[in-house]
């Protein structure tokens, strides 16, 4: 299948916000999508953008994307954190996951960074597979932590 990978650009901010929904179904939480159009074009997009993405279309249709971000550990300095790598379903197994990957890994490497993290449902072994090829190392330590909008609002400073 004939693909193509690039930066996003501005324009291409409804088919991401598209792609995030299809991605929320799939994970069966579609009313945790709290972004919305306008969020999503100004933070990766305005004057000071805070994501970063790649795009995958065939025939210009969009069927996929990873979107990122640059973070800073303590312990390892400048890193990337992979928030979500998403491809139409009927396009899934068809190496287009695997080449986004790949192309978010060579900004890693281009930039210097330490290290590339990124979460994956235990549930969703399609995507535990897939990350197993490039020898992730998956870590049961470490315990996910969130403080959500509601509880940001309760907490009394």
């Amino acid at each position: 299948m004939n693909f193509t990978v690039r930066k996003a650009i501005k324009k291409d901010t409804a088919d991401i916000f598209r792609l995030i929904k299809e991605l929320a179904e799939y994970e069966k939480a579609p009313q945790e999508v709290k972004v919305t159009l306008q969020e999503l074009e100004n933070d990766g997009f305005g004057p000071n953008p805070v994501y970063n993405a790649f795009i995958a279309e065939i025939e210009g249709k969009i069927v996929g994307m990873a979107l990122y971000y640059v973070k800073y550990s303590t312990w390892k300095g400048r890193c990337i954190y992979l928030d979500d790598i998403i491809v139409n379903i009927e396009y899934r197994r068809k190496g287009i996951g695997g080449k986004l990957f790949e192309e978010v890994i060579k900004v890693c490497k281009t930039m210097d960074f330490r290290k590339l993290d990124w979460q994956v449902l235990d549930w969703n072994e399609p995507a535990i597979e897939f990350y197993k090829k490039y020898s992730t190392v998956f870590d049961d330590s470490w315990i996910n932590c969130t403080l959500h909008e509601k509880q940001l609002k309760e907490i009394k400073l």
